[in-house]
């Protein structure tokens, strides 16, 4: 049977597009996050695949390009929900503290573990192969705390966005070592850190000033297309070319704030907003398109013998227990006694997926399983889910009890007024 033809793919693309829709549904009500159905999805689809042809498809380079585009869609579409209002100033500080202290703890954790269980494993690889591991997935958590209440909601935004864009540059900052002719040092790092900044703002001040005077209406995907562009050529440069997302939708998002004084006079707030307005709508569509061929592709590469290896249970159990230990402890720290779901909310995605892959050739460690990565990420996604079912379960007794009490409080005052009236009468 021809599974790779014209109109299959069309019927293909359409069904998963509608499951993953019916999975986002599905997924509010049970608190199951949509990405795990949409991984086993892909599972059931890799062994249709193999009874109807033995033909094997190299499914990575669809994987590779979907990973970075879904990346860029989902911070930018993270950066165009955020405020940057003076009250918000201390939160975002203390969720880039938690992001940057509990990245660099748990990927120091992760190293550990696999340099010690994992023969022919150097630390330089150790810390290479733990870094995807310890980044948390703003691709899953977004979509997930919806439903929070608005505090909780933006520390974890802020969180993982920031959790991305760190881990994505700690990433790159140790492959570099791998190079000694290509590693510039921390010196270097900060320079290039300064240079990506300067570049984020000089383009996002001339990418909007342009686009607000474009008539036609055919214009999004154009912007789209010109932040791709920039994403490319930044790591084609080796800048953090996802800084350059970041600020882009923040600076498109918080108008207000950057363009004062004369600057103000430049911007036409009106056109602005609207391209604001419909580049919002479109990203959080094409995110969720990207997203949902990404993991089902992922689920399609991956094989499920592994996560019944004893080592890979093992390995993978030691790693999940350090995230949690050491995000608990930070919670406890930065948050007080309230840290409950936050504390495990801390699943592993997209960007662990893709990093992994990213794993230069040198540093590759053949004895390495990917299962262990199956593993943390259904681990960590079930954890979470279960998290969430509680904080519904608990929010839904305190509205009850307060309806309760609100109840019992009028069936307490009718009597008295009644008594009060006859009284008068």
């Amino acid at each position: 049977m021809e599974i790779i033809s014209s109109y299959n793919l069309i019927i293909e693309f359409s069904v998963i597009i509608i499951l993953s829709f019916l999975f986002n549904g599905l997924s509010k009500k049970t608190n199951i996050p949509a990405v795990l159905m949409l991984i086993a999805l892909g599972l059931i689809l890799q062994y249709i695949l193999q009874y109807f042809t033995t033909d094997t498809i190299d499914f990575f380079p669809f994987l590779e390009v979907l990973g970075i585009v879904g990346l860029i869609m989902i911070v930018l579409e993270a950066a165009l929900e955020l405020e940057l209002k003076r009250e918000k100033l201390f939160p975002i500080l203390k969720s880039l503290a938690l992001a940057l202290i509990g990245l660099s703890l748990s990927t120091w954790a992760a190293a550990s573990i696999l340099y010690y269980y994992i023969p022919e494993m150097s630390m330089q690889s150790a810390w290479l192969y733990a870094t995807p591991l310890s980044i948390l997935s703003s691709a899953i958590i977004i979509p997930s705390v919806a439903g929070l209440k608005s505090k909780k909601r933006e520390f974890h935004i802020y969180e993982s966005t920031f959790s991305d864009i760190l881990g994505i540059m700690l990433f790159y900052f140790l492959t570099g070592k791998l190079n000694p002719a290509q590693d510039s040092g921390l010196v270097g790092f900060g320079g290039n850190f300064l240079l990506t900044l300067t570049i984020s703002l000089i383009a996002s001040y001339a990418i909007i000033l342009i686009f607000q005077k474009i008539k036609s209406n055919v214009k999004l995907f154009l912007l789209i297309a010109v932040l791709l562009l920039l994403y490319a050529l930044g790591k084609k440069m080796h800048l953090s070319s996802l800084i350059i997302i970041l600020i882009f939708g923040l600076v498109i998002a918080n108008m207000k704030l950057f363009f004062k004084g004369r600057l103000s006079s430049l911007l036409d707030y009106d056109r602005a907003h609207q391209i604001y307005h419909e580049l919002h709508t479109l990203t959080a569509e094409t995110a969720f398109v990207v997203r949902t061929l990404f993991f089902v592709i992922f689920g399609l590469t991956i094989a499920i013998t592994s996560l019944f290896n004893i080592q890979v249970a093992l390995i993978s159990s030691m790693l999940i227990g350090s995230i949690y230990g050491i995000r608990i402890v930070l919670l406890l720290i930065f948050e007080g006694k309230d840290i409950i779901p936050q504390a495990f909310i801390a699943p592993r995605g997209l960007i662990t997926v893709l990093l992994f892959y990213a794993i230069p050739e040198e540093a590759e460690v053949a004895s390495f399983e990917p299962g262990i990565l199956l593993f943390v990420i259904i681990g960590t996604s079930l954890i979470m889910t279960f998290a969430m079912i509680y904080e519904k379960r608990r929010s839904s007794k305190a509205v009850d009890l307060a309806s309760s009490r609100a109840v019992g409080s009028v069936k307490w005052k009718v009597p008295s007024l009644l008594e009060n009236i006859d009284g008068k009468s």
